[in-house]
């Protein structure tokens, strides 16, 4: 009997030892909400610095391009770089291939809700694991604000050469009509598990 308790106190014992040893689930989201955030703010420095130069250069017909060509590429430099997806999407997509899928439409419009009950954008954010296509996957959102610059080519009143090279790189834009202050989209991370 007393075997079988020694036995019994070394199992409990070691099973704690290994359980204590196993990160948890909570401690799980918040590295990688941190990654994310660190991947997000790789990629939003990156672009800040291209849309910069550019409008230096050119104003913004000429970051127009930036956002065309170099921000997907950003972000694809970003997820080879980590082994995971990393972009963006708007409810008011400009690109096509930028359209929310199901998953980020309804995180999309939560970050609405949430700002309308007054969160400032700039700290909204989402994370969940979820199980896609019979795969664990760690998703990850967070809110785009509409700073005063973007609203040269995403504002009411855009210059009419700015509207011209819009409507012909983008002929089914929805990413107009922001005011200051609104979500303008959402960088996504999405990491398997």
């Amino acid at each position: 009997m007393e075997k079988n308790v020694k036995t019994t106190l070394l199992t409990i014992t070691v099973a704690a030892l290994l359980s204590a040893a196993q990160p948890t689930v909570a401690d799980e989201m918040q590295t990688r909400i941190a990654d994310s955030r660190s991947a997000i703010k790789e990629f939003a420095t990156t672009l800040k610095g291209k849309l910069k130069a550019a409008m230096k250069a050119g104003g913004p017909v000429n970051a127009i391009d930036v956002c065309h060509k170099v921000a997907p590429a950003i972000a694809r430099a970003e997820s080879e770089k980590r082994g995971w997806e990393v972009g963006r999407t708007s409810l008011k997509n400009r690109s096509p291939y930028n359209a929310p899928n199901d998953w980020e439409r309804a995180v999309l419009e939560q970050f609405e809700q949430r700002l309308a009950e007054g969160e400032p954008a700039a700290k909204i954010d989402y994370a969940e694991m979820v199980e896609a296509d019979g795969k664990r996957e760690f998703r990850y959102m967070k809110a785009i604000p509409t700073g005063k610059v973007c609203l040269k080519c995403h504002g009411t009143n855009l210059q009419p050469e700015v509207a011209a090279k819009l409507d012909t790189l983008y002929p089914d834009d929805m990413a107009r009509g922001f005011k200051l202050g609104d979500i303008r989209g959402a960088f996504v991370v999405v990491q398997p598990m």
